[in-house]
């Protein structure tokens, strides 16, 4: 038995030819002397493992997929679980015949089953072990132990399967990531849709320099047109870093947008108190009273900005106009007793309206505070007829500053409007 032992592994220990006009490639070379060579004991690998393993990284090895399914078969004549190869016994030399391989091949034909054969032992995954003619069969001892056995070995999967293992491993990890690529790309175009969208309402300049808003969209829509429609892993990463560039460009614009319009409502507000010059408080007058009345003396327009607040509140007192705009104290937190209640208020209402900022403040500045509320307040009595109340409002600040807007008839025909019902034609 001894001897027996001893010939088999002279026999695994050589380089062995494979049968008929098959030659002997360098890729079986080098299998049997891997496996011929010495290694650590306890060499152990879970078969099934492996064929997992190898299915995960099968590309990076030339393999097909009906390759491995032939792989599977030669695999499940196995007996045990675990492939522990050793150099003095024949466990993992599969002798089936073809007839029988072919049936766990999920029926492949003679002649592609010789081919992905061919193919796994061109991979170095399995050694050929040929008989003398050519037959795949076992000799067995006295005891009914194998002494001689020919076929396909599969010991190279259980030396491989760390390199397998590593494989696979990177293989998944290059998924993950191009998931995670894939995931940034649809979020980006996503937020670059959204931020693009945004910055065509927003108020505000741009910064001088800053690419316009048409020249942002004109990226965005170059970089969507360009992505092929199955990338390669670089083509998404560089697709990637493109968008998140084209966001943060969106991005500062907006933001500068933003800042800008703080400034602006900044610049505006002191405007107001600056540019109320006499001419603007004489205009004011004229505008409200149907004349202009001639210039004060210096000594009464001191501080015109006060001057032209108390004569648009004592010229339309707040009950009069609450009583011809009652629809506003709907809107209000708690009920208006002041002028700042009444200006609170409307500012409140003015995006329900679809009033920008922009138009709001331009007609502030034209008009005065408490004249733009009352006026935001008699358009909420009249939104029904008014198809843009933006455009309607923008108008009426054009109006007023050429000298031609007043409110009192505003006022009068609101309260003719109320009492119109009671009135008896006849």
């Amino acid at each position: 038995m001894e001897q027996n032992s001893g010939r088999l592994g002279e026999a695994v220990g050589r380089i062995t030819a494979p049968f008929g006009a098959r030659s002997l490639s360098a890729a079986q070379i080098a299998a049997q002397a891997e496996a011929a060579a010495d290694r650590p004991a306890g060499i152990v690998a879970e078969k099934w493992r492996v064929l997992d393993d190898l299915t995960t990284a099968r590309t990076r090895l030339g393999l097909s997929a009906s390759t491995l399914v032939v792989l599977q078969a030669l695999v499940s004549f196995l007996r045990e679980a675990m492939l522990a190869p050793t150099k003095d016994t024949p466990d993992l030399v599969v002798f089936a015949s073809n007839r029988r391989l072919s049936d766990r091949a999920r029926g492949l034909s003679e002649s592609a089953l010789r081919r992905h054969l061919s193919a796994l032992v061109e991979a170095g995954l399995v050694i050929r072990r040929d008989s003398p003619n050519g037959k795949r069969f076992v000799r067995r001892g006295e005891g009914g132990q194998i002494t001689h056995a020919y076929g396909f070995d599969l010991t190279p999967l259980a030396l491989r399967a760390a390199e397998i293992a590593a494989l696979a491993d990177a293989v998944r990890g290059e998924a993950h990531a191009q998931r995670l690529a894939r995931e940034t790309v649809s979020l980006l175009r996503r937020d670059c849709a959204k931020l693009l969208d945004a910055l065509d309402v927003a108020d505000g300049n741009s910064d001088p320099g800053e690419p316009t808003t048409a020249e942002l969209r004109e990226r965005y829509n170059a970089l969507v047109a360009a992505r092929p429609r199955r990338p390669e892993p670089a083509e998404v990463t560089a697709l990637g870093e493109a968008l998140e560039a084209l966001a943060l460009a969106v991005s500062r614009a907006l933001i500068s947008r933003q800042e800008s319009k703080k400034m602006g409502g900044s610049a505006s507000q002191i405007g107001r108190h600056i540019q109320n010059s006499k001419a603007e408080h004489f205009d004011s007058e004229w505008a409200f009273g149907g004349e202009k009345k001639p210039a004060s003396s210096p000594e009464s327009s001191r501080d015109p900005a006060p001057a032209a607040h108390n004569a648009i509140r004592s010229t339309y007192p707040l009950h009069s106009v609450l009583e011809a705009c009652p629809q506003l104290q709907d809107y209000a937190r708690s009920q208006i007793r002041t002028w700042d209640d009444l200006i609170e208020t409307a500012a409140f209402i003015r995006p329900m309206l679809g009033i920008s900022p922009a138009a709001w403040s331009d007609a502030q500045d034209a008009m005065e505070p408490e004249a733009a509320a009352i006026t935001l307040a008699a358009m909420l009595e009249r939104s029904g007829s008014i198809k843009s109340h933006g455009g309607y409002l923008r108008t009426l600040t054009e109006r007023k500053r050429d000298g031609k807007y007043s409110l009192g008839p505003v006022l009068q025909a609101l309260r003719r409007g109320r009492l119109n019902p009671q009135v008896v034609v006849g």
